[in-house]
C-alpha cells in the first residue's frame, strides 16, 4: 500500500532511526514475522479504535438530556455497523485501489483472499488492513452524531452515514492514504486530523447548519439557555476510552511493527498521544478556571479530546514538549470556540466541531513545526481541499434529504425526547413521566 511505503521510508529516515546497527538487526528479521507482527499491530490497533465507538457512544450519552441518551445509544451502534458493511462493498475500493495520484480509487467489494504465493509482499493479511482502516472511517460518522444529537430524525441520519462512510470519506481519503494527488503533493496527515477528525466535523457542521439548533437554546435577544447533559460520570468514562483507544489510533498508524525502528517509533507515538492529551486537559481546566471562576469538567473532558486531535496528524516527529505545545494549543482552541459557536448560533451538543474540525485543521497546519518534510501552504492546500469538498457534498446530500424526507422531529417530538417517539425505549424509565418510583 503507498501509505506504508511513502511512511516507512519518511518517518524512519526524517528521525534518523535507521541507524547501521539497528539496520543489521531489522534486516535480519524474516518477512513471515515482520508479516505476523505487522499483522498483530493492525489487529490491536483496530480493535482499540473499534473500542472507540464504546468512548463515543458513552461521551454523547452523558453529554445529551436523558430524554435522548437510548437513541444516542442506537445511533452509535448502528453508525458502526453500517460503516462496516459500507466499507468493504464501495469504501475500501474507493480508497485504495487504483488511485494512482488521482482523485478516486475503483468501485466493487474488496476481497480478503492472502491465497497465493505473494501473500507475504504485503508485508501483513489483507482482512487485517481492510479492519484497522475500516474502524477509522466508522469514527468520522461517530463525530456527525454528537453534533446533531437531540433533534434529529434516526433514518435520514443513517442515510447521510452511509454516504457518509460508503463514498464521502473514501474518495476524500484516497486522496492521501490511497497516494491520490495530495500525498504526491507532499501533504502530510500521519493519522488523520484531517482525513478522519476534519471531514467529521465539516459533515457534522453543514448538518447543524441546515438542522437547526435545538427548541429553547437561543433566546430572542441572543441569550444562550444551558441544557445540561444526563450524566458526567459516563461523559468522563466516555473519554477515558477514547483516550485509550487513540493509542491505537496513532500507534497502529505507523503501520509496522516487524523492526526494531518500527517498535521505536509505534512508543513514541504512545507518548507523545499521551501527552498531548494530558496537555489539553491541564490547559483546559486553567482556561476555565480564569474565565469562568470555576473548573468545567466538559471542557476538561474535550481538553483531552483536542489534545488527541491536535497531535493525530504528526504524532510521531515532535519532541516531547512540542507535542504539549501542540496538545495544549488545541485545548485553549476549543474553549475559546465553545461560546463563539454559541454567539453564531450554531448547536453543537457534545463540541465536536470545536473538538474534531477546528483541532484537527489545527493539527494538520502545525505538522511542518515538527516534520520538516512538508511545507505549511502544502498544508493549508490539503485542508482546504478536504473543507471544500466535504462541507459541499454533506450540504447536497443534507438538502436532498430535507427535501425528500425531513430531517427534524417535530417541536412536540423533540420536547418528549427522542426515546420515547422515535424507538420507544427509554434510558431512564423510573424518571420519566408518569412513573411510579
Amino acid at each position: 500500500m503507498t501509505k506504508l511505503v511513502a511512511r516507512s521510508a519518511a518517518t524512519l529516515g526524517a528521525l534518523g532511526l535507521m541507524a547501521a546497527p539497528a539496520l543489521a538487526q531489522d534486516s535480519a528479521v524474516p518477512a513471515e514475522t515482520q508479516y505476523i507482527f505487522n499483522t498483530l499491530l493492525f489487529l490491536i490497533g483496530g480493535f482499540l479504535v473499534m473500542w472507540m465507538a464504546a468512548g463515543f457512544a458513552m461521551l454523547e450519552a452523558g453529554l445529551v438530556r436523558s430524554k435522548n441518551v437510548s437513541m444516542q445509544c442506537l445511533k452509535n451502534i448502528a453508525l458502526y455497523s453500517v460503516a462496516g458493511l459500507l466499507f468493504w462493498l464501495t469504501g475500501y475500493s474507493l480508497m485504495y485501489t487504483g488511485v494512482d495520484g488521482g482523485f478516486i480509487g475503483s468501485f466493487g467489494p474488496y476481497s480478503f483472499d492472502d491465497v497465493g504465493g505473494n501473500a507475504l509482499d504485503t508485508g501483513y493479511s489483507t482482512a487485517s488492513d481492510w479492519f484497522f482502516q475500516m474502524v477509522f472511517c466508522a469514527t468520522t460518522a461517530s463525530i456527525v452524531s454528537g453534533t446533531l444529537a437531540e433533534r434529529i430524525k434516526l433514518w435520514p441520519f443513517m442515510i447521510f452515514t452511509i454516504v457518509l462512510t460508503g463514498f464521502i470519506y473514501p474518495i476524500a481519503g484516497s486522496w492521501q492514504w490511497g497516494g491520490g494527488f495530495l500525498s504526491e503533493m507532499g501533504f502530510s496527515d500521519f493519522a488523520g486530523s484531517t482525513l478522519v477528525h476534519s471531514v467529521g466535523g465539516w459533515a457534522a457542521l453543514s448538518g447543524a447548519l441546515i438542522l437547526g439548533a435545538r427548541r429553547g437554546k437561543y433566546g430572542a435577544d441572543g441569550s444562550v439557555h444551558p441544557m445540561p447533559g444526563s450524566s458526567m460520570p459516563l461523559a468522563t468514562l466516555g473519554t477515558f476510552i477514547l483516550w485509550l483507544g487513540w493509542f491505537g489510533f496513532n500507534g497502529a498508524s505507523q503501520l509496522a511493527m516487524g523492526t526494531i525502528g518500527d517498535v521505536t517509533d509505534v512508543s513514541r507515538i504512545f507518548a507523545n498521544t499521551n501527552m498531548a492529551a494530558a496537555a489539553g486537559v491541564v490547559v483546559a481546566m486553567i482556561l476555565t478556571q480564569v474565565l469562568y471562576k470555576k473548573v468545567d469538567v466538559t471542557m476538561a473532558l474535550n481538553g483531552a479530546l483536542a489534545g488527541l486531535v491536535s497531535i493525530t496528524a504528526e504524532p510521531l516527529a515532535p519532541t516531547v514538549l512540542q507535542s504539549v505545545i501542540v496538545g495544549g494549543v488545541g485545548a485553549a482552541i476549543v474553549v475559546f470556540a465553545v461560546p463563539l459557536l454559541d454567539k453564531l448560533k450554531i448547536d453543537d451538543v457534545v463540541g465536536a466541531i470545536p473538538v474534531h474540525l477546528l483541532c484537527g485543521i489545527w493539527g494538520t497546519f502545525i505538522v511542518p513545526f515538527s516534520n520538516g518534510d512538508t511545507s505549511y501552504v502544502t498544508q493549508l492546500i490539503g485542508i482546504a481541499c478536504y473543507g471544500v469538498f466535504t462541507l459541499v457534498a454533506s450540504t447536497i446530500v443534507w438538502f436532498i434529504l430535507k427535501a425528500l424526507i425531513g430531517i427534524r422531529v417535530s417541536e412536540e417530538e423533540e420536547a418528549l425526547g427522542l426515546d420515547k417517539v422515535e424507538i420507544g425505549v427509554e434510558a431512564y424509565p423510573e424518571f420519566g413521566i408518569g412513573s411510579t418510583r
